[in-house]
């Protein structure tokens, strides 16, 4: 990695090359669907049975042969002798002789004999009168009308889904339709979540002159946790004495994939994890805002270390762009960055002079055809409150000077 330009800072994307290259993948284990939600399919999906597995009825109706209906109108309807009765489930193949039908209800077996479905609303009598014959007013049409046909989705041995895909309920489905009861996923990574800071107290407890409740932890662990990652330890460390470094010991002997440190990474005279960490981390200024002071690291045993500034929305923009596509990257995740739409900007606002701004926004909805990016704040790093409205991070790149209302801007949606 480049020390930087002539101003010392080094560009966002040079910092995440070097952590995205430190990143290792995590094992793959084989386990049921039932566990699988949410984890990161490492072996392609193929189908096992043809989907559907065999043709079936896509409506409430009679199966027919279609020679026998082809030119039913009310002003000629055609009569057709019900001959049985199959609902979901049934494992009969009824022969159907010309002029006969079987009811047959919606995904329940289209008869050998039969290769059309008329629906209940296409007769006189509908379900009410259905058992013994059925008065066709409605020719469908054409052949193989309301009927799914074997295989029409998937066959067996398909491709259904590639890994680097996150096995949410909609791709469960799919592969559990398809036969599969088993698929191998990256286990989740380890993640160790440390806040830094003498001043910090928990939430809730009683505050002094120069004490704050201690939020960061709950920031990164919880977005560790929703990046597919298993939190297995959480610490708040003074700015004094050895807290980072016992703080990677603990990971080691717990068998983190990383450690998240917020806060003694920057310029002052109590940076406790530059004070601590300094033979293990670099300490960069990245050409962004909020998040310039960043520290990234490996351990000799390959737990990877980052250092994030402790200002809370400087450590949720760093997270965003550091950490996140590293936690993605050691699950073998296929994207590893958030969707990102073009909006214009709602109102006008201030960059920070040469380097990338992260602007928490909301998304003004009111008007579907032209959504809007509207700053939740007006940028400050320390604001905690406002980034609870946040949905969004604007991003502007450092050779904009201003945004002006209307201008198009770079929104990267965070929920």
């Amino acid at each position: 990695m480049s020390d930087g330009g002539p101003d010392g800072l080094i560009e966002v994307g040079d910092h995440l090359a070097v952590v995205l290259e430190a990143t290792p993948l995590v094992e793959a284990a084989t386990m049921p669907l039932s566990a699988a939600r949410g984890r990161t399919l490492r072996e392609a999906v193929t189908a096992a049975v043809d989907l559907p597995v065999f043709d079936n009825s896509a409506m409430d109706g009679f199966a027919v042969r279609f020679a026998d209906v082809a030119s039913a109108s009310t002003a000629s309807p055609a009569t057709l002798r019900v001959v049985a009765d199959l609902p979901a489930g049934t494992a009969l193949d009824p022969a159907l002789a010309p002029g006969e039908a079987a009811r047959i209800m919606t995904g329940a077996p289209l008869p050998s004999d039969a290769d059309t479905i008329v629906p209940f609303e296409d007769t006189a009598g509908g379900l009410a009168d259905s058992l013994t014959s059925v008065v066709v007013l409605r020719a469908p049409a054409g052949s193989g009308a309301h009927v799914r046909r074997r295989g029409d989705d998937a066959a067996a041995g398909d491709p259904l889904l590639d890994p680097g895909v996150v096995l949410g309920p909609l791709q469960l489905a799919a592969v559990a339709a398809a036969g599969v009861a088993d698929v191998a996923v990256s286990r989740k990574p380890r993640v160790v979540v440390v806040s830094t800071g003498s001043e910090l107290v928990a939430p809730g407890g009683s505050l002094t002159r120069g004490q704050i409740p201690e939020s960061n932890g709950e920031l990164l662990a919880g977005l560790s946790a929703e990046a597919g990652a298993e939190v297995v330890l959480r610490l708040a460390v003074s700015d004094d004495g050895d807290g980072p470094r016992e703080a990677v010991v603990a990971a080691e002997t717990l068998g983190a994939d990383a450690v998240v440190f917020s806060g003694g990474v920057s310029a002052g005279a109590f940076e406790v994890v530059k004070a601590t960490l300094g033979d293990t981390m670099r300490f960069s200024r990245v050409r962004m805002q909020p998040g310039k002071p960043q520290g990234f690291g490996t351990t000799p045993s390959g737990v990877l270390l980052f250092g994030l500034p402790g200002n809370p929305v400087s450590a949720a923009v760093s997270f965003e762009v550091f950490v996140r596509p590293a936690l993605l990257r050691m699950q073998g995740r296929r994207d590893l960055h958030r969707p990102v739409l073009r909006l214009p900007a709602a109102t006008a606002w201030r960059t920070p002079p040469g380097r990338a701004q992260y602007l928490p926004v909301t998304i003004d909805r009111g008007d579907a055809r032209s959504w809007r990016a509207v700053p939740v704040s007006r940028g400050a790093s320390h604001l905690a409150g406002s980034l609870g409205r946040a949905e969004a991070y604007a991003v502007v790149p450092a050779e904009i000077d201003a945004v002006a209302a209307g201008d198009l801007v770079d929104v990267m949606l965070i929920s």
